[in-house]
């Protein structure tokens, strides 16, 4: 058994032995990258995030870039992507606008996206994590979470170790890190992946989830943004210690179905099974905003990202739809979303943004949004034809050259084809179809 001389269960992450030592560091290597924890070894659903994922691609491709902050994002009127760790110590976040995080940070260097090499890595990424258990549900390109109930006897470790493994296996082999959580359900697995970042390796045990989210902030919990935090503390509630004092029945009444979620997640129940990708009807990917937008120039760069990543998605599994989604969520949390059939099932990004700013339009009334998001629905394998857009002459060519660009890049790799922009978005937006 893997235990130190306590009793507590203790693993060297950097040699996967057990490390009895009252100095800190593994007896048997030397290093002080331990996990210790009294359920490490009964543990087995897991969280595993790529650090900085899009940055750190970029910073392995091209070292000069290892020390300098990077920022992966459009022009100035567009967003960040992702930032690396150490531009965050700027302050430099996802979905910051651009102009911003290059007044926070002046000196970064910027990237623009290369969505078609970050499939490429994040399905090497997948790979690995399928040789553990068919038990994977990706929540986006860079995360995923697992389920290694059972996996003991396959790999003669326990879902631990078999999971330091899976980190030491993707920095070797891929060229980048990840972080993991591991505790008895999803949603308690996703906060611990946050715990420690980059290269963490955290653990919330049954016996502590309880006094660990007692002493949280509320936007802890998934959903809750700036517009929830506001409500909650107008009622006196800042810390999930004080959601846990309320009963079920009181959050119901003073904040609906957001309430009892709220009641639940605060006492860190969450019964949803890890679900398979297979099993998706949809891809999609949506933003959470820093601050409530509702202009037409704030959000349109934003879908244009968002659209870029679902094709993306699409094209590396080999699927078309024909029906876009767009989800948007206002600062009281209610919920609009619209849709549009296409004439025939689509994987470009381009059709998939158009449809987008259309469906947009006309909810660019005055409201400000918390979240935007886009999809794709009616999935399938991609047929011989795509949807156009039959009122602009242009249509054809940029679904031409969005496949040569695919074509390209999947031929020859990334440097074949450099881009500034993919297609900036225009003043009046799309056309609507005949």
């Amino acid at each position: 058994m893997n235990r130190d001389s306590t009793g507590v269960p203790t693993l060297c992450r950097s040699c996967f032995a057990a490390a009895a030592s009252a100095s800190g560091r593994c007896p048997d290597c030397g290093s002080p990258r331990l996990a210790r924890h009294p359920e490490l070894l009964d543990l087995a659903i897991a969280h595993v995030d790529c650090d900085a994922f899009y940055a750190a691609i970029e910073k392995r491709d091209d070292p000069s870039l290892v020390d300098r902050p990077v920022i992966v994002g459009g022009g100035r009127r567009g967003v960040v992507s992702t930032a690396c760790y150490v531009a965050r110590t700027y302050g430099v976040r996802s979905a910051m606008p651009m102009f911003k995080a290059l007044e926070l940070c002046p000196d970064a260097t910027v990237i623009r996206p290369d969505m078609a090499k970050y499939v490429r890595v994040a399905r090497l990424v997948r790979t690995l994590m399928e040789t553990l258990t068919p038990a994977v549900e990706p929540l986006s390109i860079d995360e995923a979470f697992l389920d290694l109930r059972g996996t003991e006897t396959l790999h003669k470790a326990s879902p631990a170790e078999t999971l330091m493994r899976l980190q030491r296996r993707i920095e070797s082999e891929i060229g980048i890190t990840v972080s993991v959580g591991l505790s008895h359900n999803k949603f308690l697995a996703k906060i611990a992946s946050d715990l420690d970042k980059p290269r963490g390796f955290s653990v919330l045990g049954r016996a502590e989830t309880r006094s660990f989210l007692a002493a949280c902030p509320v936007s802890i919990i998934w959903g809750v943004g700036a517009a929830m935090q506001r409500r909650l503390a107008a009622d006196g509630i800042r810390t999930v210690g004080h959601l846990q004092a309320l009963d079920a029945a009181t959050l119901a009444r003073r904040y609906g179905t957001m309430g009892l979620r709220l009641a639940r997640l605060s006492q860190g129940e969450d019964a949803r099974p890890v679900t398979p990708e297979s099993q998706a009807r949809s891809i999609s990917s949506e933003t959470t905003f820093e601050t409530d937008l509702g202009r037409r120039e704030d959000l349109v760069p934003i879908l244009r990202h968002l659209a870029e990543k679902v094709a993306a998605r699409m094209k590396a599994k080999q699927l078309a739809g024909y029906t876009v989604v767009l989800k948007l969520k206002t600062t009281d949390f209610r919920q609009r979303t619209r849709q549009q059939r296409l004439p025939a099932a689509t994987n470009l990004a381009d059709v998939i943004y158009r449809a987008g700013v259309l469906l947009l339009g006309p909810e660019l009334d005055g409201t400000r949004f918390r979240l935007i998001g886009i999809g794709v629905t009616e999935l399938g394998p991609p047929g011989g034809e795509f949807a156009l857009d039959l009122g602009d002459p242009q249509s054809a060519k940029r679904m031409r050259a969005e496949q040569a660009m695919d074509d390209l890049r999947s031929r020859f790799g990334e440097d074949a084809l450099k881009l500034g922009i993919t297609f900036r978005p225009d003043r009046t937006g799309p056309r609507r179809q005949a």
